[in-house]
């Protein structure tokens, strides 16, 4: 994994995204739906946004792709040639949902949180399936950003991370199966005092190989807050299942794990262990990091690939890096052995194949809106998760919902 230090040159920019694909049969009404809408849209979303500078690396799309159009191929921030697969047909799982953000199974029973309702679902086995509420998370205070977010399982305990009213905070739950479906136990609070803001939250929850609890943890607006080993903010956590930290860490007594982060969003592990994490950017490179124990990122003092600005340090690089305007990647899995990315501003899913991560795909380009996670079922299936009623969207009929897609996206394959 390269490490470049500060004076390092930065490699070639982003050509611009100037389509989406061709529609899939059963999903293909919302992006036709939608265009029409959008370009209505689209000129009074291009000058409010005009004021705006993209400090959140997760804002609306003021362009977004028009229905029906071929996105040709593109380079990402590594300068290598990023193509376009033709789209593999998918299926509805559910809909329906309202501000959905994560997705976890117990067993083979899918559970989904929703950020502003700070519900937890339960996703029965029909097509499309029913959502029943299993609990409503206590002590959640959606703002923002914030709210119920990340959700991970382990044996018979739900953890969930959210935001409370002074702080962002990780819970376990005791989970079984009563007659009704699954039922939640009361919850103990693991993890508190991490830093909240209206934006900037991570949240995202998942166990390594290793047993260990991760959890992706924002810098809360406070840039500086993300080289301070003293700090939760702008970090990578790793800890016991109870909360407590490993004998192993990489610093004493502290749950960071690596540091120097702006807001990371998604976590996965490959076979041999390896953590990738995605990463929203300010304004110029959003991230696809390999995580090391005790690395430092960069952030503020580094962008994506290092080039100047920082002291002597040097800092781990991201293997690939993407205008903010084409991706804000959120929730990623591993499926075949290829990462998995969601896109919300770029409103597609990236595709990295674990054999050459400088390179990458697109599917579904504009043609369900915005995608927070993805996941890959105890079945094996992979599951993409909408996300156009968070304010930021442009919600259709039905949104939001979770869509089957297949486990190998490779030539369209269906």
């Amino acid at each position: 994994m390269p490490i470049r230090r500060h004076d390092s040159p930065l490699l070639p920019t982003v050509l611009p995204r100037t389509g989406a694909h061709h529609l899939a049969p059963q999903i293909g009404d919302r992006a036709a739906g939608t265009a029409r809408r959008r370009a209505a849209i689209a000129v009074t979303l291009g000058l409010a946004l005009s004021g705006c500078n993209s400090d959140q690396g997760d804002t609306p799309l003021s362009d977004s792709p028009s229905a029906g159009s071929t996105a040709p191929a593109s380079q990402n921030g590594n300068g290598a040639d990023e193509d376009s697969r033709p789209d593999a047909e998918s299926e509805v799982v559910t809909q329906n949902l309202e501000a959905p953000w994560s997705v976890a199974f117990y067993e083979e029973t899918a559970l989904v949180s929703e950020r502003d309702s700070a519900r937890i679902l339960e996703i029965d086995s029909q097509r499309p399936a029913d959502a029943r509420e299993v609990a409503t998370v206590a002590g959640v205070s959606a703002s923002g950003e914030g709210g119920l977010l990340g959700l991970s399982v382990r044996g018979d305990s739900l953890y969930a991370y959210f935001t409370a009213e002074s702080d962002n905070r990780i819970q376990r739950f005791p989970i079984t199966r009563g007659s009704d479906g699954i039922e939640l136990g009361s919850p103990e609070t693991i993890v508190s005092g991490i830093a909240k803001a209206g934006f900037h939250n991570g949240g995202r929850l998942a166990f390594g190989p290793d047993g260990m609890l991760y959890a992706t943890v924002g810098d809360a607006g406070d840039q500086s807050a993300a080289q301070d080993r003293e700090s939760l903010s702008g970090s990578i956590l790793r800890m016991k299942p109870d909360g407590s930290v490993p004998e192993d860490n990489p610093f004493d007594d502290s749950l960071v794990y690596s540091y120097g982060h702006r807001n990371p969003q998604g976590l996965a592990f490959d076979e041999d262990g390896t953590m990738y994490a995605s990463e929203f950017g300010q304004d110029t490179w959003d991230e696809l990091n390999i995580i090391k124990a005790g690395g430092n990122y960069g952030w503020p003092e580094v962008e994506g690939i290092s080039e100047d600005g920082a002291d002597d340090d040097d800092f781990i690089d991201p293997v690939q890096q993407w205008s903010p305007d084409q991706a804000s990647p959120s929730g990623i899995a591993i499926s075949q052995d290829t990462i998995l990315i969601a896109n919300l501003r770029g409103q597609l899913l990236r595709t990295v194949p674990l054999a050459d991560v400088a390179k990458a795909e697109s599917s579904y380009a504009g043609e369900f809106g915005r995608l927070r996670d993805v996941v890959t079922t105890p079945s094996g299936e992979v599951w993409i998760l909408t996300n156009n009623t968070d304010g930021r969207g442009d919600p259709a009929d039905g949104d939001d919902r979770i869509l089957r897609i297949p486990s190998d996206l490779s030539a369209g394959s269906r």
